[in-house]
């Protein structure tokens, strides 16, 4: 097996078809063709499948590609290092992040970065944890700082740093016919929104004793959920920190119940296995010292009316 039909495959996948992974690569369709037949042969088995809009995997090529992927990455990044240990100052770094990462650690994190390594290309992408993480675990991206979510346990491919605490509440918009509700059970007849997976703010809510059935909408945009909470009488549970963005501060405050939320935490995830380039350990040495200069708690939060 070459290396040159490890990048050939991966490329298809990424591209979709075979034509337009020739046109990235630069080189000719029928050669691409063939370097894949080869592989194909090689393994004895049937990689892609071959349709009129394009490719798609077979069972055998998406067990083959979840380790393609994640080594035409690792071989990536050593190319990258030894260009760097020569004297080179280029190369690649892929962070994904929160909402409230984006907001609170980002931006400090790179412009440090960018004094230090100017000329190397960065990819920021916005995201929450359920969809960041797995390109986290092929390496599409080389870190991810986002929160580690509630009732998920430790997965062994992925190594975890905590950064930062946050104190989850509930938050509504000035004047909710519910801001002075004094008990979890007053809102159970609410529309939720959440960031995350319908199963995350259950396990959260269900543990603060508000069983039974609800409507729950989930809302992948920081923006869009500020101004459905701004607007209709909507709730969510996510982070104090929220209230000290300047979009959500002047709308929204916190409906104080009896009942504590439970905290999560916010932390950088990276490949267990996988060491980083010079670059992105930078990078991640920024966003952690940045992360953890945040004060413990937030004293922006609003007080009720």
């Amino acid at each position: 097996m070459r290396l040159t039909q490890i990048r050939d495959f991966v490329a298809v996948v990424d591209a979709g078809s075979i034509s337009a992974a020739a046109r990235l690569l630069n080189v000719s369709q029928p050669g691409l063709t063939k370097s894949i037949g080869n592989l194909e042969a090689e393994l004895a088995v049937s990689l892609l499948q071959r349709t009129p809009r394009g490719v798609s995997l077979t069972r055998y090529g998406r067990a083959f590609y979840a380790r393609a992927r994640a080594a035409h990455s690792e071989l990536d990044k050593a190319q990258q290092e030894l260009a760097q240990l020569a004297g080179g100052h280029t190369g690649k770094v892929a962070i994904g992040f929160g909402p409230l990462a984006a907001a609170l650690v980002l931006p400090q994190a790179v412009q440090r970065f960018r004094h230090q390594y100017p000329t190397v290309e960065l990819r920021l992408l916005e995201g929450f944890a359920h969809a960041l993480m797995p390109l986290t675990r092929d390496e599409t991206l080389d870190m991810m700082i986002g929160p580690r979510l509630p009732g998920r346990g430790a997965d062994p491919s992925v190594r975890y740093r905590p950064i930062f605490s946050n104190d989850q509440i509930v938050v509504g918009r000035r004047g909710h016919p519910l801001a002075r509700a004094r008990s979890i059970n007053e809102l159970a007849e609410v529309c939720w929104l959440s960031f995350e997976p319908r199963a995350v703010i259950d396990r959260v809510l269900v543990a603060l004793g508000l069983t039974g059935s609800r409507e729950l909408i989930q809302c992948e945009s920081l923006n869009v959920m500020v101004a459905l909470l701004a607007d209709t009488d909507m709730l969510a549970v996510t982070s104090r920190r929220m209230l000290s963005l300047p979009q959500a501060g002047a709308s929204l405050l916190e409906i104080r119940t009896a009942e504590r939320m439970p905290s999560m935490t916010t932390g950088l995830f990276t490949r267990a296995d996988a060491p980083l380039t010079p670059p992105a350990a930078a990078m991640a040495k920024a966003l952690v010292e940045i992360g953890r200069e945040l004060p413990l708690s937030e004293a922006t939060a609003t007080r009720r009316p």
